[in-house]
Parts: C-alpha cells; structure tokens; sequence
C-alpha cells in the first residue's frame, strides 16, 4: 500500500513509497485513511529538524492529523463499518508512568511516549492502518471531511480545560479572553472560547483576507498591532504563536486574577528584553497563573470532537484552504500567504 514516508532528521526525504499490510498484532480494526493534516511540526520534521523512526525501521510513515473510516472490526470493539474515526497520536509508555497509567499520556512523566507520525510510531499517511479500540474517537457523522480537523481542535480543548481548572482554584467568572496567533490553532481555540460565551478578541499580523473574516463570522473580534492595543486586561489569554515577544507581551497584558496559556512553541536562540522582576512583581500582586499546554488525551479528543460538531459547518470548511492530493504531497510544505490548513487527501469522506 502507498504511504507518505521519510528519514528522520534527513532534510527533503520525503517520498511516496510502496510498505507491507499492518500487522494484527498491531490491532483488530482495520481504518483506511482519508486525509491528514499538515501543520508546522511536520514541516519541520520534513526539514530535517527532528522525528523519530520506529525501533528498527530507517524512515517513519508521516501524518498525526488523521481522518479515517472503519472497514474492518471485531463485533464488541465499540465501533461499526463505516465510522468516521481519528487516530489518538500519543500513546503511553511502556513502564507506564503514574500518568500514562491513568490515561493522562500527554503528561508522560519520563518521556518514554510515542506518537505517530512524529515519535517512534508510524502515522498516518498510509492507506490502511490497525490499532486498538482505546486509540480512536468516533466522529459525528455530519463532519465529513471536516474530522481532518479534530487534532488541533484536542490541543485547544485542553487548553481551555486546564485554563478552567487554574482559573477556578478561586471565585471565577471569566468574560474577556484574548487568543494571539490567527493560525488553525489560534482560530479553534477562538471557536471554542466563543462557545463557551466569552468575549473573544484575536490579534494576528495579517491586515485582510482570511483571517479576518473568519474571526468576524465567528461574533468575535480581530485586531493588529500590539497586544496592549488590543483589549484591555482579558481574564484570559491563549498565546499560539510562540513568537517571544508576543509570549512577553501577553505576561504583561493579562488582567488581575486572569490565566495565560501558552500553546505556541517558542523557538530557541531569540533574546527580546524583559523586565522580569517587574513581571513577576505584576503576577504576584495580581494573583495570576501562566502555565504551558501541548498535546491531549482521550478526554479532549472526545471534547474536541463535540465542540466540531456543535460548529457551523461552513465556517469550519473555510479553515481549510488547499486540499492536495497524495500523488502531489509536496505541494502541501510549500507554504503559501493565504493558507490555513492544508489538508493532503488520501481517499474522499462520502
């Protein structure tokens, strides 16, 4: 069968390539692949910047943003012929951890996790994968090809979860949030945060086009420029570009009692000035929580799947800008100014 591989840590080795059936030790239900997702993480893996091939193998299968629909299944697995499902990308350890233990694999205590498509486990950018029935999440039917979208959908949900949780250690009646970054993730956690009732503001750099509507049509509101200009003290931020200054700027814009999450990931090497003792003297006198969010486990696979069904349809389709072919997949790292997600299509959703 035709798969979507590379040789980690080896720039521009990514190819189409013939590989052998799975394995049935590797799970009794069989899904063929739809389409999967591409985002930053496996631009760089196709970089050369990092990945992990499994034990024993030279390349790795890409793709951890799936779509996949059930064609084969045991009668008690919880799953029919023909559902629409998406593949959990981390799975827990082997020891296991106290968290991977308790379903909480995306807090691995010792790093021993693997993730397809990125981790020592294959993805899935290949036309038929099996796994094990605690390692998908069905779909609302509705969603079609939209499901492609689940994966950076679970990211948000835990970041509103846990921005829950910090924000409720006391009295929380949070109204305003403020998300930075207009990408796939910025826009999804701006889709939830208007789910949820809040008053919701993005800033991203980009003036028109897009991105500007798509906040618009969402009821919430778009701005450019610097985060002080753009709302005052939000109760929350969810920062999802990993600029450093933008990271810097939103410690200072958070409002008193309010949580800022961090869901970008920073590149390293990049100085910007910071008055720290200032910052901090800010977070203490304001009783204000940071803290950083990545990955999901089951429940925010399960959350995230509801908040896709509850969305307009419509909306979320635009979040979609190109849809590649797999004979085309290279297409899809040539990152063009108006693109959102890019999605790279194995075998159509109806």
């Amino acid at each position: 069968m035709r798969a979507l591989t590379v040789t980690p840590k080896s720039a521009n080795s990514a190819r189409l390539e013939d590989i052998a059936e799975p394995e049935s030790e590797e799970g009794p239900i069989v899904v063929e692949t739809l389409a999967v997702g591409v985002c930053g993480t496996d631009v760089e893996i196709v970089s050369g910047d990092y990945g992990w091939s499994p034990q024993g193998e030279a390349r790795l299968v890409l793709g951890h943003e799936s779509l996949g629909r059930v064609v084969e299944t045991p009668a008690n697995s919880g799953f029919a012929e023909g559902d629409l499902v998406v593949g959990i990308v981390r799975r827990p350890d082997p020891v296991p951890c106290y968290s991977c233990a308790v379903g909480e694999w995306d807090e691995c205590r010792n790093g021993q996790y693997v993730e397809h498509g990125i981790k020592q486990l294959d993805g899935f950018a290949r036309e038929r994968y099996r796994t094990m029935p605690d390692a998908l999440v069905k779909l609302d039917p509705s969603l079609g090809d939209l499901g492609v979208l689940l994966e950076p959908t679970t990211v948000v949900a835990k970041a509103w979860e846990q921005a829950d949780l910090i924000g409720n250690r006391v009295t929380w009646r949070p109204r305003r949030a403020l998300v930075v970054g207009a990408g796939p993730i910025g826009l999804l956690a701006a889709l939830m945060g208007v789910q949820q009732g809040l008053e919701v503001h993005v800033l991203d750099q980009v003036e028109t086009g897009l991105k500007p509507d798509l906040v618009q049509r969402l009821g919430a509101h778009y701005h450019t420029g610097k985060i002080a200009d753009a709302v005052d003290a939000p109760d929350v931020i969810v920062e999802c570009t990993g600029v450093p200054q933008l990271v810097a700027d939103s410690f200072g814009a958070l409002g008193t009692g309010g949580v800022l999450c961090l869901a970008g990931v920073s590149p390293t090497g990049r100085n910007v000035e910071l008055d720290l003792g200032s910052l901090a003297r800010d977070a203490v006198l304001g009783n204000k929580a940071i803290f950083g969010s990545v990955n999901a486990n089951r429940r925010h696979y399960v959350a995230g799947a509801d908040a896709l069904a509850k969305a307009d349809k419509g909306w979320l389709g635009a979040l979609i800008s190109r849809r590649i072919p797999l004979e085309h997949f290279e297409q899809a790292f040539e990152r063009q100014a108006d693109d959102v997600k890019v999605v790279i299509e194995l075998k159509a959703a109806q």
